[in-house]
């Protein structure tokens, strides 16, 4: 295997087994609307199911978002058809990206669903995987504008 695909692929890996990892727990511990306070009025883990997108868009599209995310591993998988082997912070961006797409993806075909449980209070309510995308979106946006 290319050393390009083994960094993603590794990297990937570790971030789906953390974001799965964690859902299993919050899923296995916690009963459905229940909130726990870490930082009062700061941060909580507060379990959902959302059967949507983020901020709450497309709600019981799942067949959709389902689509969308094959869409994003296909597009991450040409990305790094094209990019060069050295460029490892773009490799690591695009691990993210692929490792939150999957991590939902996985939800989304097993449950209809995706579990978020990660709480702020001013922002909603996500998972490890929506900001693996987040951060894998943004620091390739700010390396590709960079470039």
């Amino acid at each position: 295997m290319n050393r390009k695909y083994l960094t993603v692929f590794l990297w990937a890996i570790a971030g789906i087994i953390i974001d799965q990892t964690s859902k299993f727990i919050v899923k296995s511990n916690f009963e459905l609307d229940q909130s726990v306070k870490l930082i009062k009025n700061i941060f909580h883990l507060t379990y959902l199911n959302n059967s949507g997108a983020g901020f709450g868009i497309l709600q019981q599209q799942n067949t959709i978002l389902i689509f969308i995310s094959i869409a994003v591993i296909g597009i991450i998988f040409y990305y790094l058809s094209v990019i060069k082997d050295n460029e490892l912070y773009a490799q690591i961006l695009c691990s993210l990206i692929l490792s939150g797409t999957i991590g939902n993806l996985i939800d989304r075909i097993s449950y209809g669903y995706v579990i978020d449980f990660l709480d702020f209070r001013i922002w909603p309510v996500f998972n490890f995987a929506d900001a693996f995308v987040t951060i894998g979106v943004f620091g390739l946006v700010i390396y590709l504008w960079n470039k």
